[in-house]
């Protein structure tokens, strides 16, 4: 849980950061899948955030089951 939330608020604090010096945020990841298909750009930042927002939902969702097993068991 620690882990994830370090990375939500490194990765917001990292693009906040960039905001305030440049005004705007650099996404420097681009990739082309197809030959007419462009994804969309993105930064180590956003990654961060990415990765840890789905290891909060994995830890959620993790945390419910323990307490609907918990509630059957009773």
């Amino acid at each position: 849980m620690v882990y994830s939330l370090a990375l939500v608020l490194g990765g917001a604090l990292g693009n906040f950061i960039s905001r305030i010096i440049y005004s705007y945020v650099i996404d420097f990841l681009d990739f082309r899948i197809l030959p007419n298909y462009h994804w969309p750009s993105f930064n180590v930042a956003d990654i961060a955030i990415t990765v840890g927002v789905v290891l909060l939902l994995i830890k959620m969702s993790s945390a419910e089951k323990k307490e609907e097993t918990g509630k059957n068991q009773t």
